[in-house]
C-alpha cells in the first residue's frame, strides 16, 4: 500500500502523460437509497474541471448512462464512459458498442415487464441499452427482485450483472470496465483508477496488467471504502481512501499539485 502523499506525487509527476479514471456511485457520489437521487459531492465539478485542464485525460467510467453523467458533471473535455463501456462520450463524440444493437428490442420488452411487476423505485432503465433493479429501497424484497429479474432476463436472452444491492439485465456481450480502461489509458505513461464496487475490480486488474507488460510506467489503483465494499477490494488496490469525501480531498490535492488550484 502507498499513502496519499505518494499517490499525489505519482500522478502529478507527468501530468500531460497521465490518465485519471474515476467511478461515480460510491466514489464521487455517496450511496443513496434511490438511484435517481445520487449527486456528486459539493465542489466535485470544480475539482474535476481543474484536473481535466491539467492532466492528459480525465474520465468517468460508470455503470450509469452517459446522459446521467453528463448532467451531473457538465465539464468540457471530461470523457464519459457509461454502462460499463457500452456507451461513450469522448471528445464530443457519442458512440454505442455496435454489439448491443441486436438486443435493444429484448431490453425494451424486458424493461416493460419489470416495470409492470416491480415497484417503480426499483427499476432503473438505462438508455434503452440495459435495465437495473435496485433493492436498496426495499431490502426485504431482494430475493423476489432477483428471481423476477432472472426469469425475465432468461426469457429474453439477456445477460445479467450483479453489483452492490442490484442486478442488471444487459446485452450478453463480453464487456466490462477493463475494456473501457484499456482504451482510455492507451498512449499514456501513468494511469489511475478510483472505484469502490465489484464492477471496478476489472478496471483495477487491467491497470495491473498494463503495468506488468510495460504499457504503463506507473499505475495507481485507488479503493474507496464503505461498509458495503467487496472483500476483494483491499487486495486489488494500491491506496485506500475512506469514502467519497476522502477521495475528493485527494483529488483536490492533486489539482493543486499540478498547478490548477481549485477555485483559482
Amino acid at each position: 500500500m502507498i499513502d496519499a502523499d505518494a499517490t499525489v506525487a505519482a500522478l502529478g509527476a507527468l501530468p500531460d502523460r497521465t490518465a485519471l479514471l474515476v467511478d461515480f456511485d460510491g466514489s464521487l457520489s455517496p450511496m443513496v437509497e434511490h438511484a435517481g437521487d445520487a449527486q456528486p459531492l459539493p465542489n466535485t465539478v470544480a475539482v474535476l474541471e481543474r484536473l481535466t485542464a491539467g492532466l492528459g485525460r480525465v474520465a468517468i467510467v460508470s455503470g450509469r448512462p452517459v446522459g446521467f453523467l453528463a448532467r451531473q458533471l457538465p465539464i468540457d473535455g471530461l470523457a464519459l464512459v457509461g454502462l460499463y463501456g457500452m456507451e461513450q462520450l469522448i471528445n464530443g463524440e457519442y458512440s454505442v458498442d455496435p454489439r448491443v444493437q441486436p438486443y435493444l428490442v429484448a431490453v425494451a420488452a424486458a424493461t416493460a415487464e419489470l416495470e409492470a411487476q416491480l415497484p417503480p423505485e426499483v427499476v432503473e432503465p438505462k438508455s434503452g441499452i440495459a435495465v437495473t433493479m435496485h433493492w436498496r429501497p426495499v431490502p426485504d424484497q431482494a430475493d423476489h427482485i432477483v428471481e423476477v429479474a432472472r426469469e425475465v432476463g432468461a426469457r429474453h436472452g439477456l445477460g445479467e450483472l450483479r453489483t452492490r444491492m442490484a442486478i442488471e439485465l444487459r446485452p450478453p456481450i463480453d464487456i466490462d470496465k477493463s475494456v473501457a480502461t484499456r482504451g482510455l489509458i492507451e498512449g499514456f505513461e501513468v494511469a489511475a483508477f478510483a472505484g469502490d464496487d465489484y464492477g471496478d475490480l476489472p478496471a483495477f486488474a487491467e491497470l495491473g496488467r498494463a503495468l506488468a507488460d510495460g504499457r504503463l510506467r506507473n499505475a495507481v489503483r485507488i479503493g474507496v471504502l464503505s461498509s458495503e465494499a467487496p472483500p476483494e477490494l483491499s487486495g486489488a488496490v494500491d491506496v485506500i481512501v475512506a469514502g467519497p469525501d476522502e477521495l475528493l480531498a485527494l483529488l483536490t490535492r492533486l489539482a493543486e499539485q499540478i498547478g490548477k488550484p481549485v477555485g483559482g
